[in-house]
């Protein structure tokens, strides 16, 4: 059995499993307030993810989950968690690379890794995962751990057959895809995801790099741009997480922390799935015209980002830890 079919076989059991570690009591039950980027277009989802945690406490545990920017502004969700605003969060690390010296490496950075199970050797294997939850010990922030994505690219009002058309066009970015772009004289502005819809349909920016066809669906962004274009820089393209508040972590007893973990992992196994399996859904929808950029343009970026794993490696001794453990992973994959 692949290892990949494996993750899923032991997540498929988590729904019964914390059950055997649950309280005895639901008395006292505490409320967790949960903000994630996601709107209502993945309730069901997390959905499935607050039950799991209520159930498993025997109801000593409910998390309160709140869509984008309900309570704070998407890219300050890291800064609320650790001032214990909110409790937790599902959160994208490329929204706030200024205040965590790994944020991008832990988002995921352009070549990092060419598939899901290569990503999470690199992760759990080789200790990229350990270096995150350091980083974020030092805020005040428990890393629960990694949530790979689904496709991560480009979807614009124009048709895109190379990367000289972006010239001309303003793309939305995160801040170490913004770096690659514009080594090619491409224009880029940071919007989050809630904003997504009404910077196409007003035209403030001309296409977004943000996830995959599934997402695009889910988000409506095809009634405003319905050119999807496969850039093949990496993949999985980008890595959520859960953070929970430290002192509150450690409120918990290890009976509920674990409920919280296994929860968790299940979560994590089923949301990739359902970016993944949806993205090809969504592609057959007729809603989107798709193309891809030559093999010689999507090197070209690939070539690129070796700028941005530098500049990252130099940030700190841990960003160099990190970028070492990429690097060997690429060699030993063939790719360096």
């Amino acid at each position: 059995m692949k290892r990949r079919d494996l993750i899923r076989t032991a997540a498929a059991g988590l729904v019964a499993a914390p059950l055997a570690i649950s309280a005895t009591s639901a008395s006292a039950a505490t409320t967790l307030r949960m903000q994630t980027y996601w709107g209502k277009e993945a309730n069901d989802i997390f959905d499935a993810f607050t039950d799991d945690v209520k159930i498993a406490s025997n109801e000593e545990l409910r998390v309160r989950r709140y869509t984008g920017s309900s309570l704070v502004p998407d890219a300050e969700m890291f800064q609320a968690v650790s001032k214990g605003t909110i409790d937790m969060c599902q959160g994208y690390a490329g929204y706030w690379p200024g205040q965590l010296d790994i944020a991008s490496i832990e988002a995921g950075l352009p070549a990092a890794w060419t598939n899901y199970d290569e990503a999470m050797y690199i992760m759990d294997t080789k200790g990229l995962a350990d270096l995150i939850r350091e980083s974020y010990a030092e805020h005040n922030v428990h890393y629960l751990g990694p949530i790979m994505g689904g496709p991560f690219d480009l979807l614009t009002k124009e048709p895109v057959n190379s990367l000289d058309d972006l010239k001309q066009m303003k793309i939305r970015a995160t801040p170490s895809v913004a770096k690659i772009l514009e080594q090619f004289d491409i224009p880029t502005v940071f919007l989050p995801g809630s904003e997504l819809y009404v910077g196409l349909s007003t035209g403030t920016i001309d296409g977004v790099i943000y996830a995959g066809t599934n997402e695009y669906l889910s988000m409506k962004l095809y009634e405003a741009a319905k050119h999807y274009t496969s850039l093949n820089m990496v993949n999985p393209g980008y890595t959520d997480e859960i953070l929970v508040n430290m002192d509150k972590w450690k409120s918990l007893t290890e009976e509920q922390r674990k409920c919280i973990e296994l929860a968790f992992a299940k979560h994590a196994s089923k949301m990739h799935t359902w970016m993944v399996s949806g993205s090809i859904d969504a592609s057959a929808t007729g809603h989107f015209v798709m193309s891809s950029l030559s093999p010689e343009d999507s090197a070209r970026l690939r070539k690129a980002a070796e700028v941005i794993w530098e500049e990252e490696a130099a940030k700190s001794e841990r960003n160099k830890k990190a970028i070492d453990i990429l690097k060997a992973a690429a060699k030993a994959t063939g790719r360096a």
